[in-house]
């Protein structure tokens, strides 16, 4: 999950991105990359180039490899390669080229991902071998995602049609595809949980966030986050899948309960949602009244003064990391219970330039 900031950047930041398990985040600039743990923020490493910026930073983990392609208006690299960087011998080993510029770039240990503006190549990470490419609809934001698990290869983009989803389920023999009509308009976001079980997945128009069975692609529920249009920054299940969390340009970050012990599961699919999240009072006349007095809320919500931001689930209990376009990080603790949530952290990671 990240944010490209190309074209916007008042800071010399092009891009931030979480790696796969939330552990860290790295930053693109247009001088070279940043990479900082996430929870206690701290700086792990940088890499400053005379000559160019840097678009897109994918991790792999917390190892010395990751995935760089040139961005900003001096690029390091040409944005239609995929540039496979060994931090440990501080140069690129291996490159992936393209017809056109790269969109997203998503890594696992086994694979790599490269999301174009219709399509998504799938590699094998050891020789680079071609395994895959699925046509999309056009997908400017470069939407995928790509589940981290070496238990389960699953991998859900755009489908052909707007607000479609599809998902690969690469283990089963042969591939199964699930062509999941997630929204009537056209995909914003989306995300998987660690065990690839799970899909969330938002439209342009930011009102509703559903709640995918990947195995079967059924719907197992909905989440409102509101009745006004927003567009959704990020979503991001917890590393347990109990808990998922939601940011928009409205400034505010919402924390839905999925509940651990009745998350769905291959033996319980149609497990029932927690009361921790909040409904209507007048939800006990959902069928006589419109579908938003039935809808199921955010359990917690907090306001950040910038709205162009991500976040994650941190290393502490009903913690929630918030990573900013300007720089800004703030750390909240939430309680299920009072349905609140306190700011614990906040700190600069990158300086504006003036």
């Amino acid at each position: 999950m990240s944010m490209n900031l190309a074209g916007e950047s008042k800071n010399g930041l092009l891009f931030v991105g979480f790696n796969q398990d939330y552990g860290c985040f790295a930053c693109g600039t247009d001088r070279g990359f940043l990479i900082f743990n996430c929870d206690p923020l701290k700086e792990r490493f940088r890499r400053e180039f005379d000559n160019g910026g840097i678009g897109i930073v994918e991790m792999l983990f917390r190892c010395n490899i990751l995935a760089l392609v040139g961005g900003g208006k001096n690029p390091k690299y040409p944005p239609n390669k995929v540039m496979i960087w060994d931090d440990y011998q501080n140069k690129c080993i291996a490159e992936l080229e393209f017809r056109s510029e790269v969109k997203a770039v998503r890594l696992r240990r086994d694979r790599i991902v490269v999301v174009l503006e219709n399509k998504v190549y799938v590699y094998n990470f050891a020789d680079l071998n071609l395994l895959d490419q699925i046509d999309t609809m056009p997908n400017p934001k470069g939407l995928c995602a790509l589940c981290p698990s070496s238990t389960n290869m699953v991998l859900a983009c755009p489908g052909r049609k707007p607000g479609y989803v599809q998902v690969e389920l690469y283990d089963d023999k042969p591939t199964k595809t699930q062509i999941i009509p997630a929204h009537n308009n056209a995909l914003s976001q989306i995300a998987l949980n660690l065990e690839g079980n799970l899909l969330a997945t938002a439209s342009e128009k930011g009102t509703l966030i559903r709640i995918f069975d990947t195995t079967r692609g059924t719907l197992w529920t909905e989440f409102r986050r509101g009745a006004d249009r927003a567009e959704i920054y990020s979503l991001a299940f917890a590393p347990t899948s109990n808990w998922l969390c939601v940011s928009s340009d409205k400034g505010t970050v919402h924390i839905y309960s999925l509940a651990a012990n009745v998350t769905p599961t291959v033996n319980n699919p149609a497990a029932e949602l927690s009361e921790a999240n909040r409904q209507s009072s007048l939800s006990f006349m959902k069928d006589l009244l419109p579908s938003y007095f039935s809808s199921v809320w955010s359990c917690a919500q907090f306001h950040i003064p910038e709205s162009r931001c991500i976040c994650c689930f941190g290393a502490d209990n009903n913690s929630v990391i918030v990573v900013c376009a300007n720089g800004r990080y703030y750390k909240y603790v939430f309680d299920p219970q009072k349905k609140e949530a306190k700011q614990e952290g906040y700190a600069i990671f990158l300086q504006d330039e003036d």
